[in-house]
């Protein structure tokens, strides 16, 4: 855990041992010294409020028009071509990169158990119950997490709706164990607060029908074992297209590139304006900004992923295919940086704790990654802002850069967790309350993005950007040239444990 000095003794007192950081008096910047930050400058004042919020108004539009920008509907084409237009506008030549994935729609949601409805969350790629649903009774495997065949003795969930606990395996595992111990459809409670946004992670995997419900909502069940129970489930799922938004500067070394990418789409029946909204105009202001800077010596590639929000399957196509077609294009990135969520209205500024200092890691940390923390860090001291860490897990759009041995960093506003008293000291807003009230809901519109915590984020990233632009310097990046990764690998969508975060 790190501690730091603060000239603030009651704060310094606070934050000890939390993995917190104060503001400081230093004037250092990524790139050692105050000269970096003040080369930023320009950039840093273009990158501003007014031109931020003008992008989220323009997705803002396509989504409202269409009615989403979901992977794979005319509101998310909308948006790819604004994204389009204005990169062009900017002198750069986008491409898209096409693929399929597998499209879903909920048409029918019902869950009841002792006759009262039960608030579920459909998890991605159930299938669904047959007509007219499944109407039995609740039932619980012998083990409470139902991870085998072995959680299973002895209990009879033939044809009844059966509820488990999440952890130790992922949420497909489960589904597919209580499909095959006969279960008519299952309930999987969180093992912690907030809603559970599930992935089952393979389409054509063999699952029972299955939702997700909160922590409170499966400790109530607990409680009603027995009582009849129903779940009726519709769910259309057919193949569909759509594409990643890629462009590069046409200058720069092209065996040291600097990438940075946001994912364009949203979740269903929502503008996404705040997920992910503030990062794809974050990243596309910084795209149409650079070429106007000096000195730029790195190429820099932005990225614009679809389907994030159905496991990651835009950036994971990417990466897949490099490994597949050109898997030294790999080695010449020389870090990636993502972006996703950075107006959250009860907002922290946190950068992915690739050294561990504050969360244990259980995905590669590859090297470059504790530099590119360092260099956001150093960024936020030199403008006496505070930072917090978030976890280096892979649960976003870096996934399958990380596992191909590609460093990685990032910020992040928050979701679905809660500040933390220590963290209301630092950035403001309400303990006790998550960071984003809204997430994943049809509230999240303009009015849920805080407009200081995008444009603070957006600042962060116009410098960085400029900065390893003009030198990779301060992440300690090998010469391109002599560097090697011994991971070359094709990565499956979707996360270990099956839930789409940061």
């Amino acid at each position: 855990m790190r501690a730091r000095r603060t000239p603030v003794a009651i704060v310094a007192a606070a934050f000890l041992g939390l993995g917190l950081v104060a503001p400081t008096s230093a004037a250092t910047a990524a790139g050692g010294d105050a000269d970096t930050l003040k080369a930023t400058q320009k950039i840093r004042d273009a990158v501003s409020a007014k031109s931020l919020t003008a992008h989220l108004k323009q997705l803002d539009a396509a989504a409202k028009r269409y009615g989403d920008r979901a992977a794979g509907t005319t509101g998310y084409d909308a948006a790819g071509r604004y994204v389009e237009f204005k990169l062009r506008e900017a002198g750069y030549k986008p491409t898209r990169q096409y693929f399929d994935f597998e499209f879903e729609e909920i048409q029918e949601q019902e869950v009841t158990v002792a006759g009262a409805a039960v608030e579920a969350i459909v998890a991605t790629y159930s299938p669904s119950t047959p007509a007219g649903g499944v109407s039995s009774t609740l039932a619980v495997p012998t083990t409470p997490l139902g991870c085998d065949a072995a959680a299973y003795a002895g209990a009879d969930v033939t044809g009844k709706v059966v509820l488990v606990s999440r952890g130790d395996c992922s949420f497909g595992q489960k589904a597919t164990v209580a499909k095959a111990a006969g279960a008519g459809a299952v309930l999987i409670a969180n093992n912690t607060e907030g809603p559970l946004n599930a992935t089952l992670g393979d389409p054509a995997g063999d699952y029972a029908p299955t939702l997700g419900i909160t922590q409170a909502e499966g400790t109530r069940l607990a409680g009603l074992v027995g009582s009849a129970a129903t779940v009726d489930l519709q769910v259309l799922r057919e193949t569909r297209r759509t594409f990643n938004v890629i462009a590069e500067t046409k200058g720069g070394d092209a065996d040291n590139v600097v990438m940075l990418g946001a994912h364009l789409d949203g979740v269903e029946d929502t503008v996404a304006a705040n997920d992910n909204g503030t990062g794809t105009a974050a990243v596309l202001e910084t795209a149409i900004q650079l070429p106007k800077q000096k000195g730029l010596k790195n190429k820099v590639r932005f990225a614009f992923w679809g389907a994030e929000e159905l496991g990651l399957i835009g950036s994971t196509e990417y990466v897949n295919d490099l490994v597949e077609t050109d898997p030294t294009a790999l080695d010449d990135i020389a870090t990636y940086l993502n972006f996703d969520m950075l107006g959250s209205p009860n907002w922290v500024t946190s950068v992915y704790d690739a050294d561990q200092s504050t969360y244990a890691s259980t995905v590669p940390i590859p090297a470059g990654s504790i530099e590119t923390e360092k260099a956001f860090r150093d960024y936020f001291k030199a403008v006496r802002k505070p930072v917090v860490d978030t976890e280096f897990s892979g649960r976003s759009d870096y996934q399958a850069f990380i596992e191909n041995g590609v460093a990685a960093g990032g910020l992040f506003s928050g979701a679905d967790g809660t500040k933390t008293e220590a963290e209301q000291l630092l950035f403001g807003g309400t303990a006790g309350v998550t960071y984003d009230p809204n997430y994943h809901t049809a509230k999240d519109d303009l009015a849920n993005v805080n407009a200081k915590a995008l444009h603070l984020h957006g600042d962060a990233v116009a410098h960085l950007t400029l900065t390893l632009a003009r030198s990779t310097r301060v992440i300690d990046v090998p010469d391109p040239t002599a560097r090697t990764f011994s991971v070359k690998k094709k990565v499956a969508y979707g996360l270990p444990d099956g839930v789409v975060r940061r």
